[in-house]
């Protein structure tokens, strides 16, 4: 096995490259047709995890998730047109409450069709994975302590939670290539999303100019010193505010971590930045810098997706399909009340499971300029998280 971290990351970077120069190839525009290149930059760090080529765990992948995704996300953030992306309207806030509306249902519904094969006080693991499943690690870390709930518990959770949910994020790639016939079949107004991609791609295409040594290092630069300096920032605002927080609501206090300060800090600056001349930086090309590194840390995503662990607990597991799933039939019948795309469906869905790490990448397998709007709306699930999955807890211990 692959163990040594810059080892990892070669061959992550490596997988990413080798699958998106291969969509260049004329005999594989068949393929690519069926199946979104994103699906296979997810998929083979999984099978190679599986097999044991490189490891589900690894300082790279650390690094990755502290660095190269604030790196991407505070480039992608700079350069896109934030007051287009704003002018989404509420419908996508809609749509993605329809999905934290199925997971603080789905828990309890799961916990009564299963909880009789679980052990005593699942019901505490269960709530956990409600914070994972409505923002991110920050919320499951909230939930876990407001309940009580003991590492014994929750040590099978933190095998299900990657099984099930990045299971999910997979098929939400697959289904990238199918949401025209999606959209036609529910009659969905698409005309926003749409002339809001052709705007960014329009700027993209008429400003760019030939790539320069000076662009990538302006990139570069500023990409670097706005990941390194919102994570210090972060950790500053989380010190400053945390022992006040810890004594006035300590359930809030632990989902604004230092990774929340530094994901909120990079959102906020990035728009500031945005309406500035530093969005000229896109005439370089910055955006195909942000999002080349977006998806070289979609690889360490699909390699911590460990086939091999979804056999451990097969109780839990099937509870966590059976909750998905009522949290997928609860987003979809969101989508189908307003009228919303499946560009929503899957942003609004992945920003309840994924959170910000991986509503961003959803979002541009889908429109290529769009990665922005996941990050905000994984935001939104960070700042509700909390809530929605003590709600969640709440219906857990009732039908406990």
């Amino acid at each position: 096995m692959i163990q040594e971290p810059m080892a990892v990351l070669s061959v992550c970077a490596l997988i990413c490259a080798v699958v998106f120069w291969s969509t260049g190839l004329k005999s594989t525009k068949g393929f690519y047709s069926i199946v979104p290149s994103v699906v296979l930059v997810y998929y083979i760090p999984t099978i190679a995890s599986t097999l044991g080529v490189i490891p589900s765990s690894s300082l790279a992948y650390d690094w990755m998730r502290d660095y190269l995704l604030p790196f991407s996300l505070f480039i992608l953030m700079v350069t896109a047109d934030t007051r287009a992306v704003l002018r989404l309207g509420p419908k996508a806030l809609v749509v993605m409450l329809f999905g934290t509306a199925g997971i603080v249902i789905g828990g309890p519904v799961a916990y009564l069709l299963f909880g009789g094969m679980l052990p005593p006080d699942s019901w505490k693991a269960l709530a956990a994975l409600s914070g994972s499943w409505i923002g991110g690690g920050g919320n499951f870390a909230a939930i876990k302590e407001s309940v009580g709930a003991s590492d014994t518990l929750v040590g099978p959770i933190i095998i299900v939670d990657p099984a099930v949910g990045y299971t999910w994020t997979g098929i939400l790639l697959v289904l990238a290539n199918y949401q025209r016939i999606f959209d036609r079949w529910n009659r969905a107004e698409t005309g926003v999303i749409e002339k809001l991609n052709r705007q960014m791609q329009d700027f993209r295409e008429t400003s760019t100019r030939a790539l320069r040594l000076s662009d990538v290092t302006a990139t570069v630069a500023i990409g670097l010193v706005g990941a390194v300096g919102c994570s210090h920032l972060g950790n500053f605002v989380f010190e400053a505010t945390n022992p006040r927080l810890t004594e006035i609501q300590p359930e809030l206090a632990l989902i604004f971590s230092p990774f929340t300060w530094m994901v909120i800090l990079v959102t906020t600056l990035g728009i500031l930045f945005s309406l500035t001349s530093v969005r000229t930086i896109e005439e370089g090309g910055a955006s195909k810098i942000g999002y080349a590194a977006l998806f070289i840390f979609l690889t360490s995503l699909g390699a911590k997706a460990d086939l091999g662990g979804i056999l451990a607990a097969p109780e839990l597991l099937l509870t966590g399909i059976v909750w998905i799933s009522i949290h997928v039939v609860f987003i979809f019948i969101g989508a189908r009340l307003l009228r919303a795309p499946l560009f929503l469906v899957a942003v609004g869905s992945q920003a309840n499971i994924g959170g910000v790490a991986t509503a961003p990448i959803v979002a541009a397998a889908y429109y290529k300029e769009l990665a922005p709007v996941g990050l905000l709306m994984g935001v939104f699930g960070y700042l509700i998280g909390n809530y929605a999955g003590l709600l969640c807890a709440f219906l857990l211990k009732l039908v406990a």
